[in-house]
């Protein structure tokens, strides 16, 4: 696969089948739009492209209203190649861009990519100010002579499925529903730091992550986790939340890693949200505290 970063620079030697969009997540919506892209693309025998960006539009546009992502670009590519995708261009958004008219963007990309077919979701909006929608992309792909596809939304219990609707899932803890409509677990990544060590004298020692601000943190509790380090997989046990009867000020994503020694100060890791254990608890005493732990552990090693 083939990761670009171009804002209209290059011209592709090959003809393209194009899906237009966020994809902050990749959820079954978008699962659906991609594979529909990969299908066509297949058929005509010419790329498979995701056209889509390195950072959310509202980054810029307005920085107050960016919603957290539910995906970091790294992890991003990596599904993306996994799924088959040929080509990704992750393309920074800025304030030269958010002014191009719709009309334009579709030359341009026309012209600079060699498109072939567009694949778009039902809702999708383009161009300047957003003013261009699907009813104005059909118009252009009989003059302009591009395929077009318009996905059809996907719906779960009457909830059209949206990276909105998954961020509210997983900002109420539903992480099992959240991960059954993703392309993968939702993850979190980040280098291990120090913390107070409050688990190594309960004997319950934890990786502490430094996390990216921008990424969206399920809500606080204790979850049964798996954790990535070097390749290898283990069981865990992560606690998001304040630690209140032991700390109470300072917020933390602390992972509990099972049948684990290794010093990681440092390291990076990855931690995997399987399902939710429970609220994050203050209880009467470090006795209470450690009773639970146990609890969670061997919640964790039936899993």
């Amino acid at each position: 696969m083939i990761v670009m970063e171009d804002k209209f620079n290059i011209v592709l030697p090959y003809k393209t089948y194009v899906a237009l969009g966020n994809f902050d997540g990749l959820h079954i919506g978008h699962m659906e739009l991609i594979n529909k892209t990969i299908e066509h693309a297949k058929k005509n025998n010419v790329k498979s492209m995701v056209y889509t960006f390195k950072n959310h539009p509202l980054s810029i546009i307005n920085r107050s209203l960016a919603p957290k992502i539910i995906l970091d670009n790294n992890t991003k590519i990596q599904c993306l190649n996994e799924i088959g995708i040929d080509l990704v261009n992750l393309v920074p958004f800025d304030y030269e861009y958010m002014n191009i008219e719709p009309r334009k963007f579709i030359e341009l990309l026309i012209n600079h990519y060699n498109i072939n077919g567009i694949t778009v979701g039902f809702n999708f909006k383009f161009g300047k100010k957003n003013s261009g929608n699907v009813k104005l992309l059909k118009e252009l792909s009989i003059e302009m002579g591009f395929e077009l596809n318009i996905i059809d939304p996907i719906k779960i219990d009457e909830d059209i499925v949206s990276s909105t609707y998954i961020r509210n899932l997983i900002s109420n803890g539903y992480i099992e529903k959240a991960n059954k409509l993703l392309y993968s677990e939702l993850s979190l990544s980040g280098k291990v730091i120090e913390g107070k060590k409050f688990g190594n004298k309960m004997g319950f020692p934890t990786a502490n992550i430094e996390f990216d601000q921008s990424i969206i943190i399920p809500k606080a509790g204790v979850y049964y986790t798996k954790v990535q380090y070097k390749n290898k997989f283990y069981k865990g046990i992560t606690n998001i939340g304040y630690s209140p009867t032991v700390d109470g000020k300072n917020f933390t994503i602390e992972t509990h890693i099972l049948d684990f020694q290794e010093n990681i100060y440092g390291k990076d890791i990855k931690i995997s949200f399987i399902s939710r254990i429970r609220d994050e608890i203050k209880f009467n005493n470090i006795y209470e505290l450690m009773e639970q732990l146990n609890k969670d552990k061997n919640f964790a090693y039936k899993q």
